[in-house]
């Protein structure tokens, strides 16, 4: 069972609502809490538009009967104060963790690491270092130059390469790019999906892969042989399982 659950606050119900559905797809056995818009007013069948701290604590409080820790995201602003507002209250503040990441992104990485059964630490990591990268490759697109995000191995490493045709009707959208990111995650070596990270669903997605494309998965490290061989042949499964 997943050690993190999830509380999303946004300006908008619709959209915290949304996210938690996104990420959801990716990690199945995680739990996450949506907080977002006010209160309803009496009359009204939704939420306006701002951030409630009822609505958080509540939020707050049912993930951590569920979970032993938490990892609450925000969009705006004033989501993140009425978030440090409610932590400022919290029972076991040690239990909970809020880190200023891109909604989305750092949503649906830390989720995969969750679904893991990783910890609350390296969750939250997972979230910051999707902000980091979103940032590169912004910067770097900006730029002219290309891209990538790539981290330099032992000159030692041993390096495999082979090929896959993709077999999941979806291609690599959604819970394929998860699976794959899960089974990559198992492993030491860096594995990438033409060139694409293979443990960032965000950047398998972004390959705009279709079902029966040709791909080259690339692994390095001590464990290369077993990675590529797992990756492969989670590729080539119509329906993998992590």
């Amino acid at each position: 069972m997943p050690e993190v659950a999830f509380v999303i606050v946004s300006h908008s119900e619709g959209l915290a609502q949304g996210i938690c559905e996104l990420a959801a797809q990716m990690a199945p056995e995680v739990h996450f809490e949506a907080a977002g818009g006010l209160d309803v007013v009496a009359g009204e069948t939704q939420a306006g538009l701002g951030t409630s701290y009822d609505k958080v604590e509540a939020a707050l409080k049912r993930a951590l009967e569920v979970s032993p820790g938490v990892l609450m995201l925000s969009d705006l602003g004033s989501a993140t104060m009425t978030i440090e507002s409610v932590l400022e209250f919290a029972d076991e503040p040690e239990r909970v963790r809020f880190v200023d990441a891109p909604l989305v992104e750092g949503a649906v990485a830390a989720a995969v690491k969750a679904q893991l059964g990783e910890g609350l630490d390296s969750v939250a990591q997972a979230a910051i270092e999707a902000g980091c990268r979103y940032a590169l490759i912004h910067a770097e697109s900006s730029s002219g130059a290309p891209s990538t995000v790539e981290e330099a191995l032992p000159e030692k490493a041993i390096r495999v390469k082979g090929t896959a045709t993709v077999a999941d009707p979806v291609g690599l959208h959604a819970r394929p790019a998860a699976v794959l990111a899960r089974i990559a995650s198992r492993f030491e070596s860096e594995v990438t999906v033409d060139g694409a990270d293979a443990i960032s669903v965000l950047d398998l997605m972004s390959l705009g892969v279709t079902q029966g494309q040709d791909v080259t998965v690339i692994a390095e490290g001590p464990d290369a042989v077993e990675a590529l061989a797992a990756v492969i042949a989670t590729l080539e499964d119509p329906q993998p399982t992590a």
